[in-house]
């Protein structure tokens, strides 16, 4: 809210709402409604706010929005009738029959003569006697699917295909409304103690995720089933019944607390405090069993990425709540676990869980906002690593030190301080120089996440180099390869600075060699190639390394091979080797001035090597999008860390740089990897993935690369690049791919306006940058295909106004979009027609259009001519009257296409002959003077 809004009455922002509803303008109707409700103090003035509010929402077809703003307003005022009827709208279109024709009925007491309401009810009392019928009919074929699913002697694929019926049944509101009142609850969990077919339990599981969509159903569902329960459907090894679970459980988040991760959608502050006891149940419930010893692996990698998921939101306010239930410790209980740990008491674990725990207890860190709280955080790591160093036997060492590498992993924070604590790095070296293959492991492990910072690098160089040199001569190749990372971590201390060498010269391609020879061996198995990526990935910030490695074809198909398998671990080895290669990291800008002052100071000026030059660089990611890199990508898409997110997203962003890598991108399932990308992640993670999404849809069919709903998720992440802080050529290639996507259909320039893009689009159209501001013209012209947007332009503004004068610009295609966007609007509306004279100068520019030298100008100029032409008498004789006239005659009376479109010159002749024959203006053009 403005400073000037801030100090207005709710009534004037109500009649500024007002105003801005007359006229159309839906986005700033809104805003000024929001404004007068958060002030308003009220319940007469709050109810009429709603209402109103409400109003705009049906305009822009939110429907769920119209039902809950009427439904605010009827808490109010129970029987207020236009409340009633918006609402009974809203469910219509949202196919809720019997709740739309309840409020019909009550609007009908209320008003019985209203022709509006009666038509509704004679529509909707024929719907839902149809739904009442199929209910009927449903209902018996309910009875047969359950006699056949619960019943353990029938055919496998019977009951298979019975349980699939389920969730499509479920996802109907009749559908589910049927199924419960059937007892199918009941009916499930007692199926499911003895279930052993894992398709009925993933359909069961399905079924319950689209019953919790409601939040009556989901509190039912909550009291009769519980959390316990489907914590129990959940502990399983079969991935696929982990995965519908966890959806479960997160769906059952969703309705609680009225937010959607991946619509970006916060909690609700409503919903919250009326369901904020379920939602600290379910976390404490999570929290206490996560450490579980019969849990399986795969479910405790759920519950912790249910955790790492949700904790990140404010108003949820679990990141405290996670710490004081003990979260910590449980996580790093988790994470210091090993399977070479062959004790029948270990906690069960999977290859990803120490990755997912570091997300987790890094993503718990970034909870705590003020220095108090992180020293709180780093208190309980601190007390946790002496309690276990107490007992100073070899597993305590060794659980330490993998708690340790987590740390480092996760909330680099927290692990760099303990590494710096008296005796922690000590204690890491000599357990790597000891003969225990185990403490060679996590120790090198612990030393490869420690050189993380330059600052800690010092120290691991001078103590520990010489260990790990003898640890890569070890007969072990876990350790070895270990040895390895830790050496090639140490060699790339300079980054891409040239002119800096931790090493001797030529080390760092020996030890690119050493990592290539294990990833490229098909007899090592996948965790030794994962740790020969790893290495890759620091010494690629050398461009000798690079230019070696991209022309090495084997080794690149080895690393995208080992992405393509999904396997989380060896994410970061792969995507940070392939950020190298592309460049696509931040670069910070080089000002001579501050080089030359840096010199002068002696102070070290970083170099840039001759083979990290633009020809090299586009090369590597030519190669990179030829061997299939966008699958891989796809492929690791999938991870819960954000900043993960933001490599991969750089990477896809690197390679749809170049507009004959689009296509490939989208055929290895690119769009939709891209989607996800830039609806969650980090705030630069989000934008880049948007750029590229907007390359996409300049260069590709929008209908090709975003099939079905894929059309309108994308409208969201583009419309964010128009952020006046997003950089200019950001704001142009969302601008050209909005262009294409308002294209398509009615219903995609429906979205963009659902999701306010137009004010922003418009707010594009007076930007100085030419390019931009032809961009935002060439949009708003595809938007204008919308009976909506004509009504916007018909309204009490300067919007059609404006789109006029751009017909007299200096480029030309501005004015060809600013002529195609007249020539659509003005075909539809005799108001936008009139709304031509207002304009100071409309005939020079009426004169400029039909003469200009351009022959698609001058057709479209022709076209708008005849359209003012059509309209009336008075219009036709104010055009007529004019230099235009001469211009028309000129072009009806040549016949050559060279100069003359053949459409323009029937255009001419056609206006001339209408000012002849119905308007009596002129003498008829065909008649021949004797």
């Amino acid at each position: 809210m403005t400073k000037a809004d801030s100090e207005k009455t709710p009534q004037q922002l109500k009649e500024e709402g007002n105003e801005a509803y007359k006229n159309n303008d839906w986005g700033t109707a809104i805003e000024k409604y929001t404004q007068a409700i958060t002030i308003s103090t009220e319940d007469r003035d709050s109810s009429v706010l709603y209402k109103n509010r409400a109003a705009v929402y049906l305009k822009i077809e939110d429907f769920e929005n119209t039902v809950k703003d009427c439904t605010r307003c009827l808490e109010i005022t129970p029987k207020d009738p236009k409340a009633l009827f918006r609402r009974a709208q809203a469910y219509e279109s949202l196919e809720q029959f019997e709740k739309a024709y309840a409020d019909a009925r009550a609007l009908q007491f209320i008003d019985p003569k209203n022709k509006d309401v009666q038509e509704m009810l004679s529509r909707l009392h024929k719907i839902v006697q149809d739904l009442i019928e199929e209910k009927t009919k449903t209902s018996g074929k309910v009875q047969q699917l359950f006699e056949i699913l619960f019943d353990p002697g029938s055919e496998k694929d019977k009951r298979e295909t019975c349980a699939n019926n389920l969730v499509a049944l479920a996802k109907e509101r009749a559908g589910a409304e049927l199924l419960l009142k059937q007892n199918i609850l009941a009916r499930m969990v007692q199926m499911l103690k003895t279930e052993a077919n894992v398709e009925i339990k993933v359909a069961c599981a399905r079924t319950l995720s689209e019953f919790c969509k409601d939040l009556e159903r989901t509190k039912m569902i909550l009291q009769e089933v519980g959390i316990p329960w489907l914590l129990d459907l959940m502990n399983s090894k079969v991935q696929v019944l982990v995965n519908a679970t966890q959806y479960t459980i997160q769906t059952i988040f969703n309705t609680l607390a009225g937010m959607d991760i991946k619509k970006e959608k916060k909690p609700d502050k409503n919903l919250l405090a009326a369901n904020q006891k379920e939602i600290d149940s379910l976390m404490a419930t999570m929290v206490s069993i996560v450490t579980q010893r019969t849990m399986s692996g795969e479910c405790r990698d759920a519950v912790i990425e249910l955790i790492l998921k949700n904790v990140t939101y404010e108003k949820l306010n679990w990141g405290d709540k996670f710490i004081r239930m003990g979260g910590i410790e449980k996580m790093l209980d988790i994470c210091s676990e090993l399977e070479e740990f062959n004790f029948e008491s270990r906690i069960d674990i999977t290859d990803n869980t120490r990755m997912t725990t570091a997300i987790c207890l890094s993503n718990v860190y970034d909870t705590q906002y003020d220095d108090k709280m992180k020293e709180a955080y780093h208190q309980r790591v601190d007390e946790y690593i002496r309690l276990r160093l107490l007992t100073p036997d070899i597993e305590h060492k060794i659980r330490v030190t993998v708690a340790i590498t987590t740390l480092l992993l996760g909330p680099l924070d927290v692990g760099g301080r303990l590494i710096t604590k008296e005796g922690i790095l000590e204690m890491m070296l000599v357990m790597a120089n000891t003969d225990d293959v185990l403490q060679q492991k996590v120790a090198c492990e612990a030393l490869i996440a420690a050189a993380s910072k330059k600052d800690k690098c010092r120290p691991i160089i001078t103590q520990g180099t010489d260990i790990l040199k003898k640890l890569y001569q070890s007969k072990n190749d876990s350790i070895r390869v270990r040895a390895l990372v830790g050496l090639c971590k140490l060699g790339s201390m300079g980054g891409t600075d040239a002119s800096m060498k931790p090493f001797s010269e030529g080390a760092s391609l020996k030890l690119a060699e050493a990592c290539r020879r294990f990833l490229v061996n098909p007899s090592k198995d996948k965790d030794m190639r994962r740790w020969a990526c790893e290495g890759l990935s620091y010494l690629t910030l050398d461009a000798d390394v690079k230019e070696k490695l991209i022309n090495d074809r084997p080794a690149i198909r080895s690393m995208i091979e080992l992405a393509k398998s999904g396997d989380m671990n060896c994410l970061y080895g792969v995507v940070a080797t392939f950020v190298n290669l592309c460049n696509a990291y931040d670069k910070q800008e080089v000002i001579p001035e501050m080089v030359e002052l840096a010199k002068f100071a002696k102070q070290h000026v970083p170099e840039a090597h001759d083979l990290d030059d633009p020809d090299f660089i586009e090369k590597r990611v030519k190669v990179l999008a030829e061997e299939g890199a966008a699958g891989a990508l796809t492929a690791l898409s999938k991870t819960d860390s954000h900043n993960s997110k933001e490599l991969i997203a750089r990477l896809f962003n690197a390679l749809c740089q170049m507009q004959e890598n689009r296509g490939l991108v989208v055929q290895q399932g690119g769009s939709k990897a891209l989607l996800g990308l830039a609806a969650e992640g980090t705030k630069k993670g989000k934008t880049v993935a948007a750029q590229a999404l907007a390359r996409i849809a300049i260069t590709i069919n929008p209908e090709t690369a975003f099939p079905g709903q894929r059309a309108y998720e994308v409208v969201r992440p583009l419309l964010k690049l128009l952020d006046p802080e997003c950089e200019a050529l950001e704001n142009f290639e969302a601008l050209m791919g909005l262009t294409n996507i308002a294209g398509m259909s009615e219903s995609t320039r429906k979205r963009i306006i659902k999701e306010r893009g137009l004010p922003l689009i418009e707010n594009y159209m007076f930007e100085h940058h030419e390019m931009i501001r032809r961009a935002a013209i060439q949009c708003m012209a595809n938007m204008c295909a919308s009976p909506d947007i004509v009504k916007i332009l018909e309204g009490k503004n300067d919007k059609f106004k404006y789109l006029f004068l751009c017909t007299s610009d200096e480029d030309e295609e501005i004015i060809k979009a600013a002529t195609g966007a007249l020539c659509m609007v003005m075909s539809e509306s005799p108001k936008c027609l009139v709304k031509v004279f207002e304009a100071n100068d409309w005939e020079e520019i009426l004169k400029f259009l039909l003469s200009h030298g351009n022959k698609e100008i001058q057709y479209r100029g022709t076209i708008i001519v005849y359209l003012l032409v059509c309209h009336d008498k008075q219009t036709a004789e104010k055009v007529i009257d004019t230099h235009c006239k001469t211009a028309l005659e000129a072009i009806s009376k040549i016949d050559n296409p060279e100069l003359v479109l053949p459409k323009a010159r029937e255009y001419a002749h056609d206006t001339l002959k209408l000012c002849a024959t119905q308007w009596k203006l002129i003498k008829d053009p065909d008649v021949v003077d004797e």
